[in-house]
């Protein structure tokens, strides 16, 4: 049996009133007497009734909806920031349609497309690793559709971003390593195109340059899904391994990253610290309860997701284009645990 919602003319027909009649009611006009509202409002409710999303959007001209891209749910980090996307968005009455790209371009042009087809009223977008070409999202914005870049932002396109400070928290993460005395840290990181990506690499680069340590590309290897396919993660690790001076120590740039590096190593029976040390970025909430417990990276995921999704609806409810784009940035924490303990003195290095 085909489900079919109640409508104004179900509740007209049997209070025997007429369908503008209802309608004023339940917009509490001050055309209808308090009896006949009393009666339509208790009926409604008894019938659970609720307007017609599809009709409202079309008489205001907003669907109260926002759209989310991001490239894994499943991903710790992105879950929160969902969360505090929708802590907002949902008290201040709009809804929240998601979508994940799976760090596939061409899955995050037909999600933007498909949102913007839904008739949403703004765009939170965290771009894939694959993605270069910008125009499904450059044709929105030029034609002033909102948008707002959270964590990998496109620096080319002229609106809001919230972005946690990836420098200093990589920077924090390798001086880190430096004062534990490792001498050989190397960096597994993301897709070279991804804004996150170079952000961190920056301050890894930067920390070891300001406590005298030279730094070498060949101790930098790209996984172009983020550690979302494990094959990436060990294939990179292995020529990390591979190198004449063995890193004693590994700083992971991203939350998939940093769990596949531990599996890896348990796999090939490599032990954590004693052998390599790992420090990476991650909001997993279980890193203190690993063996051993994980140093990591958090950034302030939920915060983010707020923070994006207020600026989001003051643009889409501003009554003028709004021109002037605020670049919000986050603090990230360094939590240091048994994972990056003391190097002890290695004969090899």
């Amino acid at each position: 049996m085909k489900f079919e919602a109640v409508t104004i003319k179900d509740i007209a027909r049997a209070l025997g009133l007429s369908t503008s009649t209802v309608s004023r009611a339940l917009r509490d006009s001050y055309e209808i007497s308090p009896e006949t509202k009393q009666k339509v409002l208790e009926y409604s409710e008894k019938i659970n009734y609720r307007p017609n999303p599809i009709a409202l959007s079309l008489k205001e001209k907003r669907s109260r909806s926002i759209g989310i891209i991001v490239c894994e749910i499943a991903n710790s980090f992105f879950s929160q920031i969902i969360n505090g996307i929708e802590s907002i968005a949902y008290d201040k009455g709009y809804n929240v349609i998601i979508s994940q790209s799976h760090e596939s371009y061409e899955r995050e042009v037909i999600n933007t497309q498909y949102l913007a087809s839904r008739s949403i009223d703004g765009l939170l977008v965290s771009v894939s690793s694959e993605t270069q070409d910008l125009d499904h999202l450059k044709n929105l914005h030029d034609r002033g559709f909102p948008i707002v870049f959270f964590d990998r932002i496109v620096e080319e396109m002229q609106t809001h971003k919230v972005i946690v400070d990836n420098f200093q928290g990589a920077y924090d993460a390798t001086e880190h390593l430096i004062k534990s005395g490792y001498q050989n840290i190397a960096a597994l990181a993301g897709s070279e195109y991804l804004s996150i990506t170079k952000e961190r690499l920056g301050g890894y680069r930067k920390a070891l340059e300001d406590n005298g340590r030279k730094f070498d590309p060949a101790c930098i290897q790209h996984c172009l899904h983020g550690g979302m396919l494990y094959d990436e993660v060990e294939n990179a690790l292995t020529q990390l391994l591979k190198l004449k001076t063995k890193p004693d120590a590994i700083l992971a740039s991203a939350d998939k990253l940093t769990t596949n590096c531990l599996r890896y190593f348990k796999k090939t029976k490599i032990k954590v610290p004693d052998d390599v040390a790992v420090i990476g970025f991650s909001n997993l909430d279980l890193t203190d309860l690993l063996s051993p417990s994980l140093s990591v990276v958090r950034q302030p995921a939920y915060e983010m997701g707020q923070l994006c999704t207020e600026l989001l609806i003051q643009q889409i409810e501003s009554k003028r284009p709004v021109k002037d784009f605020e670049r919000r940035v986050l603090p990230p924490q360094l939590f240091v645990r048994e994972s990056t303990e003391k190097c002890k003195e290695n004969p090899k290095n």
